[in-house]
């Protein structure tokens, strides 16, 4: 007869085994992982992984959708990264054509560029990513996240979809570094969206972002949703469009 011992032994190594295989990243499945910056070891971030049904099938390389979620989901609960846009979706059973990664901002903080690019280095290096199909997309401060990897590493993405983020906004900036940050987000397809009912500054900032890109001729569109406040993401993230416009855009190696 087996002791109780024995009985609680086995059944907390069965917990555990189950547990390091629910983080196991697999097709069809989004997961909670971890990356820890090399060069700089006390930065961890936690960041959901998505990789598409048929990831590993072929010697196929895939597109990276990289996820930037807004302030109310900061800290270090990795689930509530599934309150908006793409994990949502992916968490509710719709499936993808990208690898996805959503990374959770630590509490109080902002999105640092240098971090997420270094979180891409280390996913390029992982798995069969298409280095010329990473595409940003990300909400409020996520769209600010979204603007800040667009000025600071623009040849890093094919496309970028910012939604009801502070543009880049330019006020702050004097008038050289305004041409510069414009320059920089003039170099890769952008589609900005945000509700004709969020802040004034801010829809006034995007046709703003919008006008001078134009006169570069940057490729760029603005969608500004009518009778909309600031979520002018959940109806965004719902549209198949915006995944088919991200997926015609493929920068030169």
């Amino acid at each position: 007869m087996q002791s109780p011992l024995l009985t609680f032994v086995l059944l907390l190594t069965a917990v555990f085994v189950t547990a390091a295989d629910a983080d196991e990243p697999k097709p069809g499945q989004q997961v909670a992982q971890e990356f820890q910056n090399p060069k700089a070891p006390e930065l961890k971030l936690g960041y959901l992984l998505y990789l598409p049904q048929n990831y590993g099938q072929t010697k196929e390389s895939f597109p990276l959708l990289l996820f930037l979620h807004g302030s109310g989901e900061r800290g270090q609960d990795i689930s509530q990264v599934k309150k908006h846009g793409p994990p949502k979706l992916i968490g509710q059973g719709q499936q993808m054509p990208f690898v996805v990664v959503s990374p959770q901002c630590p509490d109080k903080q902002r999105w640092e560029p240098d971090l997420l690019l270094a979180l891409l280095d280390d996913l390029a290096k992982k798995y069969s990513i298409d280095s010329t199909r990473v595409y940003v997309t990300g909400l409020s401060m996520g769209g600010s996240g979204t603007w800040g990897l667009v000025i600071a590493a623009p040849d890093r993405f094919a496309a970028a979809i910012p939604i009801c983020g502070r543009t880049g906004d330019l006020s702050f900036v004097d008038d050289a570094s305004k041409l510069s940050v414009i320059d920089q987000a003039s170099k890769l397809p952008i589609w900005i969206v945000v509700g004709d009912r969020d802040n004034k500054q801010l829809v006034e900032n995007c046709l703003e972002v919008e006008k001078q890109l134009q006169e570069r001729q940057a490729d760029v569109k603005l969608t500004i949703m009518h009778g909309v406040g600031h979520d002018s993401w959940t109806q965004t993230y719902a549209t198949p469009e915006i995944y088919e416009w991200l997926l015609r855009h493929r920068k030169a190696k």
